[in-house]
């Protein structure tokens, strides 16, 4: 599958869920590596009118998540979240995130995927990395 088809599945995919709500949109893939930005307003802001440390999860979240299926390439397997680790190094009151992915080590059993954060100016807004447990696929025939 070419990258510019993979980002068009992926953002097929996220059509009404959490990730859409957000309006997380994937727009670049490579062999190791996937990226996505997010818009900050009032719907990701928490009371004070900042970035929710908690949408910078999910835009997180999604890309490593994402990023774990997209290199499985394996029908009978998935990657699921296992453990999320996030520091949130900048707030952000407008504008768009960007959210890039990187395999770090893809093992048999899990994978651990580095996300850098960053705003429009490239600085860093929060890092994460999460590890991806690799199971069987429950929908696999």
């Amino acid at each position: 599958m070419s990258f510019d088809k993979a980002v068009e599945n992926l953002n097929k995919m996220s059509e009404n869920t959490l990730v859409s709500h957000l309006n997380i949109k994937f727009y670049e893939a490579g062999e190791n590596y996937l990226k996505a930005s997010m818009p900050v307003n009032s719907q990701v802001h928490q009371p004070f009118g900042l970035l929710h440390g908690g949408a910078s999860v999910v835009l997180a979240e999604t890309l490593g998540s994402s990023l774990s299926n997209y290199i499985l390439n394996d029908p009978s397997a998935v990657a699921v979240g296992q453990q999320i680790d996030a520091n949130h190094l900048r707030s952000k009151r407008d504008g768009t995130v960007f959210g890039h992915a990187t395999v770090i080590k893809k093992g048999r059993t899990s994978h651990l995927i580095k996300i850098e954060i960053t705003d429009e100016e490239g600085k860093l807004i929060c890092y994460s990395h999460i590890t991806n447990a690799i199971i069987k696929n429950p929908n696999a025939k």
